[in-house]
């Protein structure tokens, strides 16, 4: 992010401070000290700023993209304007299937907020057909990072704490679900293949030179994220973490913006405790995380297991939530699972802003249209008014001021009459002892 001539602020933090409600100089400092990013490349038109970090609203993230098994490219992009319709902060397209590049390059053109991709994916899917993942090189792995920065990716996952160390250590603790991060387990097949170290590791100063040159914002993936609750809070995680920290620094040093990627599947007891070990190993980084989600046999509800552990990890100090939709770990997501997810998540988000102290005009107002019965306001402040007006009109109650649960038994309803008739008779109690109360008679003057 470079600043302008004369020593006006840079265009990113004056949009993104704008919606925070924040002083650019303040949010310019939290960007410069590494607590604070703004994903923004600037070959991105039409980009919304959007600050993630501390202090900042908790963000968004909403996962889209083709597999091998399904590519539609127009319901692809029907999926991003949905996401950011229900409130997605940023997209990340994960496209594995068809012709990746031209799909991320027409993602890009249609969203208003920050894309982020994951390089390595079309990286092993070009080299796949010639002999797997082992047949990438490393320059396939750079020269593909390149083009993403060029086409205008605003961030990257880039899974650099995935080492011959911190991969060894899988062996000697044994996992119940592996690997289950792609990016995590393609490397690992990819350094078994070739021995050799992974490359954006190796080579992570030249990773760092091709942010800042194009400036993109790296997100520093977790490729060893626990995929199921007996597998969380382990070894291989948090070695992974330790990397992943002092990367960060370097990172700050060369002048990138960084964030941390985070589990995974976690149980509501360890929640804040890995919150607060990433903001201690990695100096207060921004932390990205996936649901978590909070026990694994949702299958179908997943975007409420996510959603769960995301409100916990926001308040604890998570920063930015990956949304999870119902059909994770069963298919690939459909429009409809897209809008689900991103409002699950979008919930998850607000509730931990409001435990944060942020956010409660949204509440207060919907408040005063309920107390209203103010329905068409009450739609308005809704995050998804069709379904509000839908289900107020499949059960039409009998009186229109009220819901068809409590009809005239509203509990309101009840209590403001009351609260009505006895403003009244008080009202008018008053005023008859006013009129019989006895006239003084007015003092009279002594001579």
């Amino acid at each position: 992010m470079k600043g302008r001539a004369g020593g006006s602020f840079p265009q990113e933090i004056k949009g993104a401070s704008k919606a925070e409600r924040i002083e650019p100089a303040i949010l310019q400092r939290l960007v410069r000290k590494g607590l604070v990013v703004i994903p923004s490349n600037p070959r991105h038109k039409g980009l919304r700023p959007c600050a993630i970090g501390e202090g900042m609203r908790v963000k968004v993230n909403a996962n889209i993209g083709t597999s091998r098994d399904y590519i539609d490219i127009d319901e692809e992009i029907e999926k991003v304007r949905v996401a950011i319709r229900y409130g997605a902060d940023a997209v990340m397209d994960l496209s594995t299937g068809g012709n990746i590049r031209e799909i991320r390059k027409k993602v890009i053109r249609v969203s208003s907020v920050p894309v982020g991709t994951v390089p390595i994916y079309e990286a092993a899917c070009r080299t796949s057909r010639k002999g797997g993942v082992g047949a990438m090189s490393a320059d396939d792995l750079f020269k593909t990072i390149e083009d993403h920065a060029r086409d205008g990716v605003d961030f990257m996952t880039v899974h650099c704490g995935v080492t011959k160390a911190s991969a060894s250590s899988l062996r000697k603790h044994k996992r119940l679900t592996g690997v289950v991060s792609r990016g995590g387990a393609m490397l690992i097949a990819w350094m078994r293949h070739n021995d050799l170290e992974n490359p954006l590791f190796k080579e992570y100063d030249y990773l760092l030179e091709l942010a800042r040159e194009h400036q993109f914002a790296l997100s520093l993936g977790d490729g060893l994220r626990p995929g199921s609750i007996a597998d969380a809070s382990d070894v291989p995680q948090f070695h992974e973490l330790m990397i992943l920290g002092k990367l960060v620094e370097r990172a700050r040093k060369a002048g990138v913006q960084a964030m941390v990627e985070g589990p995974g599947h976690v149980p509501l007891n360890q929640i804040e405790a890995n919150v607060r070990i990433e903001k201690a190993v990695c100096r207060g980084a921004p932390f990205y995380v996936l649901g978590p989600l909070v026990t694994d046999v949702g299958a179908g509800y997943d975007h409420i297991t996510g959603a769960i552990g995301g409100a916990l990890a926001a308040y604890f100090g998570a920063d930015f939530l990956c949304y999870v939709t119902p059909s994770e770990h069963l298919s690939l997501p459909t429009v409809e699972d897209v809008k689900e997810g991103v409002i699950a998540s979008r919930i998850a988000a607000h509730a931990a802003d409001l435990a944060r102290g942020r956010g409660h005009e949204w509440d207060r107002e919907m408040s005063k249209a309920r107390k209203a019965f103010d329905w068409k306001r009450m739609y308005e402040l809704s995050l998804d008014p069709e379904r509000a007006k839908r289900f107020r009109a499949g059960r039409k109650p009998q009186t229109p001021e009220t819901c068809s649960m409590c009809g005239d038994l509203c509990a309101m309803k009840m209590v403001d009459e009351m609260l009505d008739e006895g403003q009244v008779r008080a009202k008018g109690r008053a005023a008859d002892e006013r009129s019989c109360a006895p006239r003084r008679r007015p003092r009279q003057r002594l001579s």
